[in-house]
Order: C-alpha cells, then structure tokens, then sequence
C-alpha cells in the first residue's frame, strides 16, 4: 500500500526491487520504533508454535539460529539477511541500505564471523546465498 502511495517517488530506471525493499524496511523500522524491541510473549506460546526441530540429531535447530541472529547488531543482521537468505547482491543491499557496497561487504562479514562463534561452527563454511535459502525467502515473499 504505500508503494502505490509513493509511486510518484520511484525513478524509472533504477532497481525497483531495491526501492520495494527500502520502503518495507523503513516501515519495519517505524513499527519497530512504535512497538519498541520486545515481542510481548511472555509464556512463549508464540514462539514455540514458530520453532522448528531438526530432521535428525544433531542438525542446527532453526530457534538456535533465531537466537543468535536477534543477537547480532540491526545493521548486521539487516545486512546477512539480505545478502545471505535473500540472495541481494552486494550493490543491491547497499541501495537498499543506503551505505557504500564496502560497508555491507564488511557488515556481512562480521555478521557471519559473530554467527558462527555464537552457534559453535568451526571449520571452513561455505557461506552465501544457496538455492534452499533463496528458494525459501522468493517464495515467501513473491
């Protein structure tokens, strides 16, 4: 609804996934800001319908992953999950975000170096956006 509000705001030619994201993300901030951080869930009904168990012992439990994702800054976490669950390239988070493409370079790195202290993975790690995570977020979202 305010994308069709503010269609007179939008430059032809430039990237209007990246201009539908830049208004859904400053709304997410205005409610974010109205609301304040905390999600009112005091007996944890809410959260546990959304967790998810692992398939197999062992597996990387998606609540862990919530929590250590809540864990990280807001521009880092902004920055991972557009990078790394949307599949933005990098030029595409920076309009998004409006920072320098070296700046999210630098958010995504960090965010995935915190990550991988705070869920105990130690190794080489293929990083980056892979068709499970991509497939998930585009059909969400599309």
């Amino acid at each position: 609804m305010k994308a069709w509000a503010k269609q007179d705001s939008f430059e032809l030619g430039t990237n209007i996934k990246a201009w539908l994201f830049t208004i859904l993300r400053n709304e997410f901030y205005s409610q974010m800001r109205k609301r304040g951080r905390e999600v009112q869930d005091s007996d944890g009904i809410f959260t546990e319908q959304l967790s998810v168990h692992p398939a197999q012992y062992g597996s990387l439990d998606l609540q862990d992953f919530r929590k250590a994702l809540e864990k990280l800054p807001d521009d880092q976490r902004e920055a991972i999950i557009l990078v790394g669950a949307s599949g933005f390239s990098y030029e595409e988070a920076a309009d998004i975000c409006g920072c320098a493409v070296g700046t999210i370079k630098s958010r995504v790195s960090r965010a995935r170096t915190r990550l991988q202290e705070l869920l105990e993975i130690e190794g080489e790690v293929d990083y980056g956006p892979d068709a499970i995570a991509t497939q998930v977020t585009s059909n969400k979202f599309a």
